[in-house]
């Protein structure tokens, strides 16, 4: 149901090169979480940086459970392929 591709690059890093590769193929970043500074802006101490991990949920996957249109998934499928190929991108 998810594609995930973890990285060694630190997180600024690794969102800075994905918002590259999704601009570069047309498409806009929806939403990057960053865990370590949602948990300091909530005032707990997080000094450290978490292991960067870049994903999606698959579009194919999710619009099968929920349509059955041909078009749909046909689209889905095609959006699902130029995501990983973005997250690949990025990694």
């Amino acid at each position: 149901m998810y594609y995930i591709a973890e990285t060694d690059k630190s997180f600024e890093q690794a969102a800075s090169d994905l918002d590259t590769a999704v601009k570069r193929n047309g498409f806009g970043v929806l939403h990057v979480h960053d865990l370590g500074g949602t948990l300091r802006s909530k005032g707990i101490d997080f000094p450290e940086q978490c292991k960067t991990k870049i994903g999606l949920i698959r579009p194919a996957q999710m619009i099968s459970s929920l349509s059955q249109d041909a078009s749909l998934s046909q689209v889905a499928g095609e959006v699902e392929s130029k995501t990983i190929q973005m997250i690949d991108e990025a990694k």
